[in-house]
Formats: structure tokens, sequence, C-alpha cells
């Protein structure tokens, strides 16, 4: 059997034998160097980073470019490094998945340590701390979620943790933000060494929201007495501590039990996923699709590895900005999430399933097409005709990569703004477009509204995924009835209008009679989202 593992790995042979590359430099050699001479210490332990961003590392260590690793760092479930990343030392098994089926298989070694980033955790944290002091640390890159960076509820207040955090000081942090806030404080005591804060979490301007919930924290402790002006003064100086932009792209799903046989029949032991106590669903191999995209923009002031030649593209801000506006605004991801309600209302548990139902498809073929391109805008590194094309006909079709509607539909609410907002946004600033014309668009959005109901297109009851704004939006629903749309009285209108939950007022923007008459038309009884789908697809 082959065991993932630093003494499995001496086996070099039988892994490649079995069709596993393992890492063509001396792990052990990289390891000790990292903890001499740390570069890069990422926040998110978590698929894509194992998947992607830790193998552009390792791609650089493989052309002798780099001697150090990274280092991950955890924020939110210590489950991941106590049952993921320690028993196999850190390593992790990449299978990337090609449409034909075909499978390439890598160990993944450049992670050379994982902490739980908690102070609940104080002799691990003392060691990531002695990291973030370390004057040679070039960034700290995170893949913690957009949520990871909120500070504030749906209206706006602080969230309890964050307000306790506030109160009590950069000693005993708890929020991601916080934490990152405390490290910083420490790395300003230290000497003030200039560090990059690299967001690449999928989500519009991730360097701009890194930075503002970061600052709020400092601002927030100095105006309490527990930190100095200098310190936010640091903070605040991108000339010492840069926060780039980002925009990442590759589709990373929960590990597969397909991959997970195949992995057995290659003869690696212990490939089993387990379920954390905060519900990952993780396993040590990624399983992952081939395409992917990184563009960062190229803002570090104490340097950085040479990621250009692990086919990252670095670039300006406002290059990166179009580039994930096209993807996250227009070619992907709110193709993705129109896909994530309407799939789990139909009963679909794939993606690559709902890309053969010829009105799903269509959907959100008229979403991107024609309702997104029209205000997309062009990065010139990426087309995005061309872009949204391998979407469609390639990547979401691709029925080995495992991905479920139910997973993309987790926290749409916070992505609704992002994903569908800036687009409306957009056609309101346009001189020649109406965003009452859009219709795609508003059926996505309804069909958001009606898949909240946690209702099946048959009537019967569907557990809808976590989502820390659905709570609001049930509460306005709770007198609408399935099968009586007679029963709907404008209950969604103080939804309709909530700028943070759109990022328009819909009310005012003309939208909200349109939506309600389609959430309307999708309660009417069983099999109604398909006939209204029909309907305003075949129009």
């Amino acid at each position: 059997m082959l065991h993932l593992t630093l003494e499995g790995l001496k086996s070099r042979d039988d892994y490649e034998k079995a069709g596993i590359s393992l890492p063509e430099y001396d792990v052990a050699e990289v390891a000790a160097h990292t903890a001499e001479a740390p570069v890069w210490v990422h926040f998110g332990a978590g698929n894509i980073f194992r998947g992607f961003i830790a193998v552009l590392q390792q791609s650089l260590l493989n052309k002798g470019l780099q001697k150090s690793g990274i280092i991950a760092a955890e924020t939110f479930d210590f489950d991941i490094v106590d049952k993921i990343y320690r028993p196999f030392d850190n390593l992790a098994l990449l299978v990337g998945l090609k449409p034909d089926g075909g499978m390439v298989n890598s160990v993944v070694a450049s992670i050379t340590e994982a902490y739980c980033a908690s102070t609940g955790r104080p002799e691990e944290f003392a060691k990531l701390t002695a990291v973030l002091e370390h004057p040679g640390l070039q960034m700290v890159s995170f893949t913690i979620t957009e949520k990871g960076y909120a500070l504030t509820d749906i209206n706006g207040n602080f969230l309890p943790v964050v307000l306790s955090d506030m109160e009590k000081g950069p000693e005993t942090p708890v929020h991601a933000m916080s934490v990152v806030a405390a490290l910083l404080w420490k790395r300003y005591q230290a000497g003030a060494h200039k560090l990059a804060l690299v967001s690449m979490d999928n989500c519009s301007h991730n360097g701009e929201k890194l930075r503002s919930s970061v600052l709020t924290i400092a601002k927030e402790w100095e105006k309490r007495g527990f930190v100095p002006a200098e310190y936010v003064a640091y903070v605040s100086d991108e000339e010492r501590v840069s926060f780039p932009w980002s925009m990442i792209d590759k589709i990373t799903p929960r590990p597969s039990e397909s991959v997970e046989a195949y992995l057995n029949g290659l003869g690696v032991a212990d490939m089993a996923p387990v379920v954390t106590s905060k519900n990952t669903y993780i396993a040590p191999f990624v399983n992952a699709e081939i395409p992917q995209y990184l563009v960062v923009e190229d803002k570090f002031p104490n340097g950085r590895p040479q990621l250009e030649l692990a086919g990252v593209y670095m670039t300006d801000r406002d290059t990166v900005n179009n580039t994930e506006r096209m993807k996250v605004t227009t070619c992907l991801n709110p193709l993705h999430t129109a896909l994530a309600v309407y799939g789990c209302m139909l009963g679909y548990t794939k993606i690559a399933d709902e890309m053969k139902d010829k009105e799903l498809k269509l959907l959100i073929e008229k979403i991107g097409y024609d309702e997104g391109m029209p205000v997309v805008v062009d990065p010139k590194i990426l087309s995005p005709r061309d872009f949204i094309k391998e979407v469609i006909e390639e990547r979401l079709p691709n029925p080995f990569i495992p991905d479920m509607p139910q997973r993309i539909a987790t926290d749409t609410g916070l992505k609704v703004p992002i994903r569908f907002g800036e687009t409306m946004k957009a056609y309101l600033a346009s001189d020649t477009l109406k965003i009452t014309d859009l219709v795609y668009i508003p059926l996505a959005i309804a069909g958001w509204l009606r898949y909240l109901m946690g209702l099946y297109d048959t009537g019967e009851a569907m557990e809808i995924s976590p989502d820390p704004t659905a709570a609001g939006v049930q509460e306005a629903l709770k007198t609408v009835k399935f099968g009586s749309p007679e029963s709907y009285d404008g209950q969604l209108k103080t939804v309709l209008s909530n700028e943070t939950l759109f990022a328009v007022d819909l009310c005012k923007a003309g939208l909200s009679e349109k939506i309600e008459t389609m959430f309307c038309e999708m309660i009417a009884g069983k099999g109604a989202v398909r006939e209204t789908l029909k309907k305003y697809l075949y129009r």
C-alpha cells in the first residue's frame, strides 16, 4: 500500500508505478528552510489552497526558483489541521479531473506546517506569531470565503464575536480579521516590517474587503487604547502593508466517492474523507478541474515568489478588477448561482447533470451572453467570450467534476449583490441600456427567493444550504403558502428594497414587480418552477 506520509514518499518507485508524480525537490530540506526563513503564510487550509495555491509554490520549488514552502493557518475549522494535515505530514494528493475521464495525480508537499490560528492553542499561536514577526516574510494570502471578512450583519451591526474582539483587544482575538490584525500588531512591534496581505478569495474587490476589515479592527483598538496611532498608520500605509487585489478561478468540489475508490484501486491507503465538527467534508485528497486562473495585483513591498513563472498573471489593479468583474459578475459566478438554486429545486445533485437540462443551460446562456456581455469589461489578458464559452461548453458539463448545486447554493445571499447586483448597477449607469429590460437576472433572483421556501418543485420539503441571510427572507415569506399565489401580498417588498442584499434597491430600479410576478408564478403549485422557466426562456 502507498501511504501519504513523508515516510511513505520514500517508496518513490511504487508511487511512480501507480501514476502519481512526486515533488522534484528535497521535501525535508524545504521544510527546514521554511522554518528558518518563512516567506509565505496562507490562511484557509481548505481545498482551493491545497489543490491550487500550494501547487503554485510547488511548481517554483520543482524548478529550483524557491527554497521555502508555505505555512498554513486555519482560523475556523481546527479539525482540518488535526485530521487532514497532521496525520499526513501536511501532504495532499491532488487528482486533476479531465472532461474525458482521465486523471492527473500528484503529491503536493509545498505546505510545510499547519497551525490552528487561535489563542486557545497558545503553543501553536506563539509559533505562528513568530513567523509573522520574521522580517523576511513576504506575503500572507487568504482563502477564507467571502464571509470570513464580514464584520457586520445584514443590518450593518458588528457581529457579537467582532464586538467582543474590539472590546478585549489584540491579546485574545477570535474572528479571523481580528487574528490578522493582532498578528500585524506583533509584526509592527517586531520592527514594522513590510508585508503583502493577499486575498485570493472568490469575491469582488477582495483586497479592499480585507484591508477595510483589518483597518476597522485596528482603529477600534486604537479608540479603546489598546494600540497606538502609529500602528494604525503602519497598517494604512500600502508602501509598508499592501493589500493586493486578485481574481481566482478553479473548481475544487467536495471529495468524490468515485475518486476515493480510484485512489484505493491504485493502492493508496487511508483516503477516506472526514466530516469535521464544523461540518466540513474534506479528505486527504483534493479532486479538481484542470483549468485554473489566478490574476494578482503586483504590489509586494517586501518582495514575492516569482509567481508569473507558475502561470499567475501578475498585473495592475485595474486589470485585476476587470478580470474579476468579468468572471464574478458575468462569465462564471452568476451562472453557477442560477444553476445552484434552480438545480436544488428541480432535484439535481450534480452541476454536470444540470447542464444536460435544456432549460437550465439556456437560462445561464441568456444570463451570461444576453444580459451580462453587454456590460462586461474586457480585461485584455483574457477574452470574456472565450472564457464564458469554456465555462458553458467544457467546465460546467464536465461529468467527472462531482460538484453539487447544494454546495454552490451555500451563502447565496452574500453572493447576490456581486454576482447579479454589479450587472444591474451597470445597467442603471448606462446611457443606452435599461435595467427594466432585464429578464433572466430577475428570474435568477426570483428563483433564489422561491428556493428559500425550502420546497422542491414538487412541493415536498427541501433542505436549504447554510446562508446567514436566509432567516430574514424566510421571516418575510412566512405567510406565503405554496399552491396559493394569492397568499402573496407584497411581503417581499422590504427584502427587494434592501441595497445590502442586492446592491441596488430593486423597488426603485423598477424590477421588484417583475421579480414578484415570477415568484408568484413559481409558487402556483407542483411543477410551477419548471413552467415559469419555460415561460420566460421561450417567450
